[in-house]
């Protein structure tokens, strides 16, 4: 059984029961952080120091934390050829997909536009610095919309890790209160997911709880 701490709102968190879930794993999920607390407690801190979400114990493995270390972990551990290729090569492609769709997808989208506009009052808002941070943002989608012209997902036409640390985050861009670019083929990806039953279990979760 693996034991999941944190909120079912985290993006982290999301993307990490996501991927448990793809690969039909046992699992407790335990709520923690911001408003659920735990996070902080000592206990938590000895399993990660950072106190951030998720963590988790795969048995009597010892804990695990940082969601991109996470998933790479369960998909080493459990999942098969196609959803984590042995090949070094095949496996660098969905690796740098993966690592993109973190480092240059997900955080930003999370620092610059996702809280800035959950958690700051219309009236309050750096309209400018938003209006910039989702250009910079659709930019980055146009690449993965080029990669998805002749393919499913973004490494081939199976579900991959690439797509997990990716395709999670679409679900704030395309609920948020937002002017969005027409990106057809980001639309039919994100349509595609929201079709699959644990992307509608774990990713497509309520953020109203993360407002003020």
């Amino acid at each position: 059984m693996i034991k999941v701490w944190g909120r079912a709102s985290s993006s982290n968190v999301q993307a990490v029961m996501w991927c448990i879930a793809e690969l039909d794993l046992p699992v407790e999920r335990i709520d923690a952080g911001l408003m659920y607390g735990v996070n902080n407690t000592e206990e938590y801190l000895g399993m990660n120091p950072n106190g951030t979400v998720p963590t988790i114990i795969d048995g009597d493995g010892p804990s695990l934390w940082e969601s991109g270390a996470i998933v790479r972990y369960l998909a080493n551990t459990y999942a098969d050829s196609k959803f984590w290729p042995q090949d070094p090569s095949e496996r660098a492609n969905v690796d740098r997909w993966a690592e993109w769709g973190k480092v240059s997808v997900q955080m930003p989208f999370n620092s610059s536009i996702f809280w800035p506009v959950v958690r700051v009052a219309p009236e309050d808002r750096n309209e400018d610095d938003l209006k910039n941070a989702i250009t910079g943002f659709e930019n980055k989608l146009r690449i993965a919309e080029k990669n998805l012209d002749n393919q499913q997902f973004l490494c081939g036409d199976c579900l991959t890790l690439a797509d997990i640390q990716f395709g999670h985050i679409l679900f704030r861009y395309f609920e948020l209160e937002i002017e969005r670019a027409d990106l057809q083929g980001i639309r039919r990806y994100y349509d595609m997911l929201t079709a699959m039953p644990n992307y509608q279990t774990h990713v497509m979760v309520s953020f109203e709880e993360l407002r003020p």
